[in-house]
């Protein structure tokens, strides 16, 4: 992923990696191609470089702990006027090592080198446990 520009964004409502990809089955998170997307108000100036392989990163609960590869961004029209921008996800969600990160608004831009890494067969992966604590974990070196 070295190079690749990526989007990071607050996952509002879910407490795990679970909760994320259960809501993505639902038909009102997928675009009419069925593919899971998340609709925001304003468009990523930086296009072409998040859609050479980026990801959109996830944050549960103040720690970042997935993503999701970008696949395209479609124009979503519900009818009131406004250009919206739909971020077609894979829906892979891909486990990253946990990093705490402060709440914002929006979503903001992450450079490859900011990104955590994906996680490795053997890491933390329990869904039972709070992020907080897996974050916490993973800062002592255990991953």
């Amino acid at each position: 992923m070295s190079g690749t520009l990526n989007l990071i964004k607050l996952c509002v409502g879910a407490e795990k990696v679970k909760d994320l990809t259960d809501w993505q089955k639902n038909p009102r998170a997928k675009g009419p191609d069925g593919l899971p997307r998340h609709v925001t108000r304003m468009w990523p100036k930086r296009e072409a470089e998040l859609l050479d392989g980026g990801s959109l990163f996830w944050v549960f609960k103040g720690v970042v702990l997935c993503r999701q590869r970008i696949l395209r961004l479609d124009e979503v029209d519900r009818g009131d006027g406004i250009r919206r921008c739909g971020i077609v996800l894979d829906s892979e969600a891909v486990r990253v090592e946990p990093v705490p990160k402060r709440p914002f608004q929006g979503w903001r831009y992450l450079t490859a080198e900011q990104a955590p890494r994906d996680l490795t067969t053997g890491g933390i992966a329990n869904e039972d446990l709070p992020p907080k604590l897996i974050a916490a974990l993973s800062e002592v070196g255990v991953r």
